[in-house]
């Protein structure tokens, strides 16, 4: 077995050596990459916590379509895996930005505690959609307050107080 082993060994140090293939020393490339990947999500509720799904083939115009979208249910394949949508029926709603802020007004008391999940989903989908319509504004610093017609406004809230981990 071994005498296989080093033939292989030895082939494929031919094989790299007849290709050009040179050994070279370690090559810094800086820190490894970190945060989250660029392009739309939707958040999505799950056992485990919040889970990011991307939005394929689906062009974002502005943060109020993005909220029609996550008022929808999940994907079917992402549904099956245990992902739904706690965003509250919502009657009426706009989002609006400036900045890292972003603003969304609900018609009506907003039902929720403002530490749910549902809540969760509508701060990082939101704060990912700023990011992605402002690529200069990060994910991470985007603060997102929902201010109800009715009711005392809740937030600012960021993305990261709604994940796990």
């Amino acid at each position: 077995m071994k005498v296989r082993q080093g033939i292989a060994v030895a082939a494929l140090g031919l094989a790299l050596m007849g290709c050009g293939v040179q050994p070279t020393g370690v090559i810094g490339a800086g820190e490894p990459a970190s945060g989250p990947t660029r392009g739309m999500r939707l958040y999505y509720a799950s056992a485990g916590g919040l889970r990011a799904v991307p939005l394929i083939d689906t062009e974002i115009d502005d943060l109020t379509s993005v909220l029609k979208l996550l008022a929808q249910k999940p994907p079917p394949a992402e549904e099956r895996g245990g992902l739904t949508s706690l965003v509250p029926r919502l009657s009426g709603y706009s989002a609006t930005a400036t900045g890292n802020r972003v603003t969304v007004r609900l018609d009506g008391r907003y039902p929720e505690s403002g530490r749910d999940q549902g809540t969760g989903q509508l701060v990082c989908t939101m704060a990912r959609a700023r990011s992605v319509l402002e690529p200069k504004v990060r994910t991470d610093d985007v603060e997102v307050t929902l201010r109800p017609s009715e009711g005392d406004a809740l937030g600012p809230y960021r993305c990261a107080e709604f994940l796990n981990g």
